[in-house]
């Protein structure tokens, strides 16, 4: 049985009203003891009760609690949500009274890690409600949504169905073939099941290259040699003066952050030093430039329209021609001094050049196909690569197949395909893993 746990919901600071949450099978009763107003222990469920938090005689604060019931709840326990002002001073005294009442405080993410082991949520839907409220555009928000009322369940589950439905017609036939009203399970027999589940499989792991940026926004960096623009088309981007924008080469020399929205996509912007041969400390941000360049999604690669390219914008050039780039011809209001077929020409200090900076982002992002994906993608990347260890175990299978290997060996494929899908709905997923997902919520999550 679960103890009491309580922690705020609602974010930290000033405001009009904090939630404290509560839950556990005695949190009705602890909070009671506390309360000046209706017993809430007889307070029906789904109903909200005036009163005052009490420290013996001493008001603490006027307030509205909300009853909730087992196992109707969010994560199916006993719950009292304390609806109090939203002072950061008065919340912590509530939360500092119900400590001292016998409550304990929330690790993070335990009333959504109670939800799934109560069988109110699977995984899926707790990432959900995490992206639900990180969301950053009307894309990421719908594809969340669907997520938490289970569509990324109802297609794991679809898969994991019809796996199992193999599985328990292999086992059929190795132990009771004697029987002759089952269906005899050959090779030919499972080859055409198999593959027709591996060709949704890569469909959905395609469109999942796309789902994932839309949903969580692609990491972008912007690189180029010193004074070719870098910090003004960031600070364009940003509509606003993050970086130091100067004449002088070599001024920004740390990674500059920032998060924009273009249409319906998030970028994760980073703005770094400029890469070019460099001693002391220009040469420690010459090498975060460098870290950042190799983890980036996307390269926004700026180069000087208005010189000749040298050495250091064709290495540039080279090093990015395998990544998912865009090269702007910066300054083009001075004199073009080069040309090139897939730069687009801008300069940095004219807002209407944005324009064209987001129409190519979203073509080379290819976020614009996602409206036609209905619903077979996953929202991300370990979901996506859990799916593509479950379709590297139907290849197996596949093989063995065509090898003509019998069927009671194919049906370890199928049990490890079958248990990887568990694991993105969190139907076969360890203690540990748990652990670590659940930490990443926030306390009253």
């Amino acid at each position: 049985m679960f103890d009491d746990i309580c922690a705020i919901s609602t974010p930290y600071g000033v405001g009009a009203i904090s939630i404290v949450r509560c839950s556990g099978p005695n949190s009705i009763k602890l909070v009671n003891n506390i309360f000046k107003g209706k017993d809430l222990t007889k307070a029906k469920a789904y109903t909200i009760n005036y009163g005052h938090i009490v420290d013996k005689d001493e008001v603490i604060d006027e307030v509205l609690c909300n009853i909730y019931h087992n196992p109707n709840s969010f994560d199916g326990e006993d719950m009292v949500e304390i609806n109090c002002h939203g002072g950061i001073f008065v919340t912590n005294k509530v939360l500092e009274l119900l400590l001292k009442s016998g409550f304990r405080m929330a690790e993070r993410g335990e009333f959504s890690k109670r939800a799934f082991l109560n069988g109110k949520i699977d995984i899926t839907q707790a990432e959900a409600i995490m992206d639900i409220i990180s969301s950053d555009n009307d894309i990421s928000l719908k594809a969340s949504n669907d997520s938490l009322r289970k569509s990324t369940k109802n297609l794991i589950t679809s898969f994991r169905e019809k796996i199992l439905d193999l599985i328990a017609k292999i086992e059929v036939n190795i132990d009771y073939p004697e029987y002759d009203d089952i269906v005899e399970v050959t090779n030919d027999y499972l080859k055409p099941i198999i593959s027709d589940m591996l060709k949704d499989m890569e469909e959905i792991i395609r469109n999942s290259l796309i789902s994932t940026i839309a949903i969580h926004g692609i990491n972008t960096v912007i690189i180029g040699k010193p004074n070719v623009g870098k910090s003004s088309l960031l600070n364009l981007l940003l509509n606003e003066d993050k970086a130091i924008v100067s004449d002088v080469a070599g001024t920004t020399r740390d990674i500059v952050e920032g998060k924009i929205n273009i249409g319906n996509i998030t970028l994760n912007l980073l703005d770094t030093a400029g890469i070019h041969d460099a001693e002391g400390i220009e040469a420690i941000g010459v090498n975060k430039s460098i870290e950042a360049l190799n983890k980036a999604d996307l390269v926004l690669l700026v180069l000087d329209s208005s010189r000749d390219l040298d050495d250091d914008d064709y290495k540039l050039l080279e090093e990015t021609k395998n990544k998912k780039r865009i090269v702007i011809a910066n300054k083009k209001d001075l004199n073009k001094k080069w040309s090139n077929d897939e730069a687009i020409y801008m300069s940095t200090f004219d807002e209407n050049d944005i324009k064209l900076l987001e129409e190519k982002i979203l073509e080379i992002t290819r976020i614009n196909e996602f409206s036609s994906f209905n619903g077979k993608y996953l929202n991300n990347i370990r979901q996506k690569d859990l799916l593509f260890k479950a379709s590297l175990a139907l290849k197996e299978a596949n093989k063995a197949i065509e090898d003509n290997v019998g069927i009671e060996l194919i049906e370890i494929n199928l049990k490890e395909s079958f248990n990887y899908l568990g694991e993105i709905t969190g139907e076969s997923n360890p203690e540990e893993l748990l652990n670590a997902l659940f930490s990443k919520f926030c306390l009253g999550k």
